[in-house]
């Protein structure tokens, strides 16, 4: 395939920006944060660069403030010294003629005392997820979180739009909301994460108020074109979450509602797990949400050339977005384009610290001379 007829590679008018190409580089946590600001380094500036041939890059999960830790050396934005960090992120991206938006996290309940100074983590609901997180003394168990109060959910939404802004000081093209695998958004969506009787519990409305909440408190700051959100519909026995026979009517009444909106995109992803079995959860979901939402569809999750210009060259989706191929691969669509053959990743080094399995994969040309 050449360039020309390889749907991947062609331009995309994303909201105000022009996408060179449909390849988008997926939001992966890496954990080289590992300083007291949990502020982006001078590594950070090379990887993100290595990679600024992606039509976008959607940076690693961002937390919107103290209480939305969940994992060591994770990047925040919402201090001035993490604002300074990105801003060289953003700026050397630009310089090589990438697009990059920040992804906006709060873990919710996927997360530990030893995050908190020994108080819980928020939640919906207190509903220990039974999961395992990565804590600074390894893996530990996770414990039953704090129902948020009225209070608390109010509180966070303004941390959201706190982050918003300082993303749009550290020279993001744009944000994306983290409303997806088992985090704080998908916690709310849940019927059993989410447990609550008032206003933010119950009915599906309900369920997603605090999403749509966060939604309108970040679009006073960001044009909604700039804006966009990524969800998994059909996660089940994964970061906590067990889906219920409503999980897709939810995420069908959530993404439905965003017609109203002018966002960027939607960013789905398929199923991380075999749900085949299970008649209430959906197999394709790119082909069930193209049918619901009107604007840009990104879709995720384990393509490569050919299944990620297939989905396009179908319908199913506009932008296809590639996680683990963009860590061995700085130079992906790259080697879509000349066909070059894709490098492994070594999983053994996704979350530790320093340059190796981060930034010393090599381009294909550059790995050819050497």
């Amino acid at each position: 395939m050449t360039k020309e007829n390889q749907p991947l590679l062609q331009e995309y008018k994303l909201g105000n920006i022009t996408l060179k190409n449909r390849v988008i580089m997926a939001p992966m946590t890496r954990s080289r944060a590992d300083n007291p600001d949990n502020a982006p380094t001078e590594m950070h500036v090379e990887y993100y660069t290595q990679r600024a041939g992606a039509g976008l890059i959607i940076s690693e999960g961002s937390q919107v403030s103290k209480r939305a830790v969940g994992y060591v050396h994770t990047p925040g934005i919402y201090t001035k010294k993490q604002v300074e960090g990105w801003k060289k992120v953003t700026e050397a991206v630009h310089n090589e003629g990438g697009k990059i938006f920040i992804q906006l996290w709060h873990v919710g309940r996927i997360s530990h005392p030893k995050f908190h100074g020994g108080d819980k983590p928020l939640a919906p609901s207190a509903v220990n997820p039974n999961a395992k997180v990565y804590t600074p003394d390894g893996f530990e168990q996770t414990t039953d979180p704090k129902e948020m109060s009225m209070q608390e959910i109010q509180e966070t939404i303004q941390e959201f739009r706190h982050a918003a802004q300082m993303a749009k000081e550290a020279g993001f093209d744009g944000i994306e909301l983290h409303s997806s695998n088992g985090y704080l958004f998908h916690q709310f969506f849940n019927k059993n994460a989410n447990r609550r009787t008032d206003d933010y519990g119950g009915s599906i409305p309900n369920r997603a108020r605090f999403f749509f909440d966060v939604l309108e408190a970040v679009s006073e700051i960001w044009p909604e074109n700039q804006i966009g959100c990524r969800f998994n519909p059909s996660l089940h026995e994964s970061f906590g979450i067990i889906a219920t026979e409503d999980s897709i009517a939810t995420f069908d009444y959530i993404i439905d509602k965003l017609n109203a909106y002018d966002l960027a995109y939607v960013h789905l992803s398929e199923p991380f797990t075999d749900v085949s079995d299970i008649p209430y959860l959906e197999t394709q979901i790119a082909k069930r949400y193209r049918k619901i939402y009107k604007g840009t569809l990104m879709i995720n999750n384990e393509f490569d050339r050919e299944s990620g210009n297939k989905v396009i060259k179908e319908g199913d989706a506009d932008l296809v977005a590639y996680g683990k191929l963009f860590i061995s691969n700085p130079d992906l669509p790259k080697r879509f384009e000349n066909d070059w053959p894709i490098a492994d990743y070594d999983k053994d080094t996704f979350y530790t610290q320093g340059k190796e399995g981060y930034i010393d994969y090599p381009a294909y040309e550059a790995e050819k001379v050497s």
